[in-house]
Formats: structure tokens, sequence, C-alpha cells
């Protein structure tokens, strides 16, 4: 059996900097945000008192991320929700729910990952990308070879018209006086 690592400690000074005591330096709430990122645990404590203040810390680095452009994961509606849970019968409920749903989030996203590797190649989301502009550039294609000649441009023009833009308009014009010559006289008017 493996050995659980020892969680890395980080003291918090008064002037707010952070100290890790594991590699002997100074860090930043975006270095605990990495160490979090790659599986690193750690703890925090108040230099001075000795206050275990992980959590607020963590906190922290979620508010900070939440203020990154494009980072937002908390929706306004779940963050008023759970607000409302502070100091209501079901607050001790809630952090074990989320932690059960984080859980099985985590699994669920390794699970979908296995599969769009296994679908798309080491690639995924890029080769997903690829796979989803060819066959829209194939459709785009298939749709035009069953399109009328005159939408794909490919009209005959008129002997004494030049062909464009203006020519195109001239040529429908030409075949839909035809078409109505025809009418007329199967209709018996001339």
């Amino acid at each position: 059996m493996a050995e659980e690592k020892e969680p890395v400690t980080i003291k918090k000074y008064a002037n707010r900097r952070l100290y890790n005591t594991g590699t002997s330096t100074y860090v930043t709430l975006e270095d605990l945000a990495i160490m979090v990122k790659n599986g690193e645990d750690f703890v925090v404590f108040d230099a001075k008192s000795g206050e275990d203040i992980t959590r607020s810390v963590l906190a922290q680095i979620v508010s900070e991320q939440e203020n990154k452009e494009g980072q937002s994961l908390l929706p306004i509606a779940f963050l008023r929700q759970l607000i409302r849970f502070y100091g209501d019968s079901m607050q001790m409920l809630v952090p074990s729910f989320l932690e059960q749903s984080m859980q099985s989030l985590t699994s669920q996203q390794g699970k979908f990952r296995e599969q769009i590797t296994q679908a798309f190649g080491a690639g995924g989301f890029g080769t997903l990308e690829e796979q989803v502009r060819r066959n829209m550039e194939m459709f785009e294609k298939t749709f035009a070879m069953f399109a009328p000649p005159f939408v794909r441009g490919q009209a005959k023009p008129a002997a004494d018209k030049p062909q464009g833009a203006g020519g195109e308009m001239d040529e429908l014009k030409r075949q839909l006086d035809e078409m109505q010559k025809r009418l007329d006289k199967l209709g018996g008017k001339e």
C-alpha cells in the first residue's frame, strides 16, 4: 500500500505573505492554486496564533479564480442558494452533499475524457472540433450538389449577356419568361 504524504504546511504571516515550509519559499495564492490542481495537499496556519485557516485561504483562491475573465464556475443562483443555507437547519447536510457531488463529477469527468480519447485519439477535443468542421464542409458540399444550377452559379449564360451577378439575374428572368410563354401556350393564350 502506498503511504499517504503529510500535507505541506503553509504559514500565513501578518503581512499576508504565505510561506511554504516544505520548500522554504514564499508562495502566492496562484502557487497554491497550482498545487491544488496538481493534487498536492496543504494546510495553512496563521503564523502568530497557529489557527488553521486552510478553509478561508481556499475560499480566497476560489474567489480569485471566479474573478478571472472566463474562469467562472459558480453560477450566481448557486452562490445565492449556498448563502441561504448558512444558519438553515439543512446547513449540516450541505458540505457532505457538495463533496459527494464533486466526487461524482470528477469520476464522470475522467470517464468522459477516456471516451473522447478512445473515440478521437490522443487529440481529444481538438480532434472532435476538427471532425465537426470537416462534417460541416461535407454537408455544405453535399447541399450544393442538390441545389439548382443557378444557385450554384453554374447557369449557362445567355448568348448575348456576360456572366456574373447581373448575368445570372438576367438568365433567371429569361428562364421565367420562357416558362411563362409555355404556360400561356398550354392555357390557350397567345
